[in-house]
């Protein structure tokens, strides 16, 4: 895993390459039983070099330890390692991915997952399922729902995005949390259901 984390260090195969400040790979244990997925850094992220650090970060952590995971002992990771952003009023502002980007990154996603080969894949918000899962992937209908027939994992499922939680306010937020909550307990269970 450094070994591939050295060359994607230097990795200048599009755009996002010129504006990075620092290659965001991946952190945790590469023999985790689970690995989650996300979209691609933000603002934070780009700022030390590590995934999920910011407000959405703090809240996955948060949910993490309260279903009894530990962040150390699973490895995360996003589509893309570089962040995408636009500026916008002399301030860079997070962006999704372009379709080129992805493409680019996308050796780095699935080496990292072929040799970490995970029991199971949690993918972190809808562009993650879309990518990993199935085109077109539906997360108001298919969220928390398991996935046996990926390439990646043996088990794979879709959890909402901290920063889509974090955009909700009163009930809704709370809703929202306690989805996330729910599955990642059924993550945790998984495991104990594998062979």
């Amino acid at each position: 895993m450094e070994a591939l984390r050295r060359r994607a260090l230097s990795c200048t195969d599009c755009e996002l390459s010129r504006t990075r400040t620092h290659v965001v790979f991946g952190e945790g244990d590469p023999e985790a039983d689970i690995v989650l997925v996300g979209e691609g850094p933000g603002e934070w992220e780009d700022r030390t070099g590590r995934p999920f650090v910011g407000r959405a970060g703090k809240l996955l952590e948060a949910v993490l330890r309260e279903v009894g995971l530990k962040r150390e002992e699973l490895y995360i990771t996003n589509i893309v390692k570089c962040r995408a952003a636009t500026e916008v009023g002399g301030r860079l502002r997070n962006r999704p991915p372009r379709a080129s980007e992805v493409k680019a990154c996308r050796k780095w996603l699935e080496a990292q997952l072929r040799i970490i080969r995970p029991k199971v894949l949690v993918c972190i918000g809808g562009p993650a399922a879309s990518l990993l899962l199935h085109k077109g992937f539906k997360m108001t209908e298919e969220r928390g729902r398991w996935f046996t027939d990926t390439p990646y994992a043996p088990s794979a499922i879709a959890v909402l995005h901290p920063a889509y939680i974090l955009r909700k306010e009163g009930e809704d937020f709370l809703r929202a949390r306690e989805l996330l909550v729910e599955d990642l307990t059924k993550v945790r269970r998984r495991l104990t259901e594998e062979p």
